[in-house]
């Protein structure tokens, strides 16, 4: 197994786009991982494209028709709206999708010998996804060792940072203006600053708002 060798969860948005930088950081040889799985906001699989390609990355693509048909969800139903209730995961909530996309990171980090494993969720700004929180992470990785017989280890550089800090950590990496200029994170697939209305685009700009606040009183 590959000790400088990571796959990275990349779907072309701030997060991932972030963990991408952080990465290529920390280790020699850096594997991109994208999934097309009928998602409302499709483009961004041709924004992933374009940065790995960009940043010098090998980028896999998988296609995954089955959410669609396993779930009803905003993300892949565009009959469905948007929207949010207190206590309960918003209606864009993929039930299993993370659990699926972290699983298939792990086999394709199998084949390439790649003992890290990179995703960009977050217990701190997570919009009531469970599938973000660092248990169900920690879980994860101990059942992907055993069923493999491996000893990945997933990296959550995210984990304890609101989209502030988020921002914060793409300045340190020297990507700030690459990421809110070149990513997509918008539901309705609109990339930098996005329609400003959807979850995903209110979380990224006040997050984006609060850290320039801080920036420029230091």
């Amino acid at each position: 197994m590959n000790q400088n060798r990571a796959i990275v969860v990349f779907s072309g948005g701030q997060d991932s786009t972030t963990c991408l930088f952080w990465a290529k950081e920390r280790f020699e040889d850096v594997i991109a991982l994208t999934f097309d799985y009928g998602q409302r906001h499709s483009n961004e699989v041709d924004h992933a494209r374009a940065i790995a390609e960009e940043l010098g990355v090998e980028l896999i693509v998988f296609e995954l028709d089955l959410f669609s048909r396993l779930t009803k969800n905003a993300l892949t139903d565009e009959s469905l709206t948007i929207e949010s209730h207190d206590g309960e995961p918003p209606s864009t909530f993929v039930p299993g999708r993370n659990h699926l996309f972290f699983s298939i990171a792990a086999m394709v980090a199998y084949q390439r010998m790649a003992k890290h494993i990179v995703v960009g969720v977050s217990e701190t700004d997570f919009s009531g996804y469970p599938d973000c929180r660092d248990n169900f992470i920690k879980s994860l990785n101990v059942t992907l060792n055993l069923a493999m017989d491996a000893a990945f280890e997933l990296h959550t550089p995210l984990m304890w940072r609101d989209k502030a800090e988020v921002w914060a950590l793409s300045d340190e990496l020297g990507a700030f203006d690459y990421v809110r200029e070149r990513t997509l994170t918008c539901y309705n697939g609109i990339p930098a600053s996005g329609c400003g209305e959807c979850p995903a685009c209110i979380l990224r700009n006040n997050g984006l708002n609060h850290y320039l606040a801080q920036r420029k009183e230091k």
